[in-house]
């Protein structure tokens, strides 16, 4: 759930909302995040915990998944938490995500949407088309394509910093939202 900005729109919009993260400072953050006065009314439960294993979330209770999982290892949000598929190199973290794909499907109802925004990354001065197997690990769990968006990167933070790395020619300055619905 990052800082808890999925969840802070949930709550304007008087929406019910979950939101799960391997990292006890992003559930610190969210929860900080949250703690304001609005007038809607909503419940928004927040868990340190892995989205390959929602056992707290019953077969088919949630309408939308909206999930943006780090890019295999290429920032690590932790030093040394297990389970944190940041850490991971690409096949490893595609193997949590497989996991990670079973698990939305269980709980989504049918008929509903998993938006997944995901990137590509390069390893040693190739393109990895990490989002493209992340797609594939959520077909595999049987949700179908409704829509691929590629979302290109204004003013990331981060650009000047790979810039100034070995592959400064080829910025992958995009994401995609793969949009499924089981």
């Amino acid at each position: 759930m990052g800082s808890g900005t999925t969840l802070v729109e949930a709550k304007l919009l008087s929406r019910n909302a979950v939101g799960v993260d391997i990292n006890p400072q992003s559930v610190s953050t969210s929860e900080t995040n949250l703690q304001f006065q609005c007038e809607t009314k909503s419940k928004i439960l927040i868990r340190n915990g892995n989205a390959a294993n929602l056992n707290f979330i019953k077969d088919n209770r949630i309408d939308l998944i909206c999930t943006h999982p780090p890019y295999a290892n290429i920032i690590q949000y932790s030093k040394g938490i297990k389970g944190d598929i940041s850490l991971l190199e690409t096949d490893k973290f595609l193997e949590e995500m497989k996991k990670a794909a079973m698990e939305s499907y269980r709980v989504l109802k049918k008929g509903k949407i998993c938006a997944v925004m995901i990137g590509d990354i390069r390893k040693h001065g190739k393109v990895v088309p990490l989002g493209f197997h992340t797609m594939e690990c959520f077909l595999q769990a049987g949700f179908m394509n409704k829509e691929i968006i590629i979302k290109k990167q204004h003013n990331c933070r981060s650009t000047s910093y790979w810039g100034k790395q070995r592959n400064s020619f080829l910025l992958l300055e995009h994401e995609y939202i793969f949009v499924f619905q089981k």
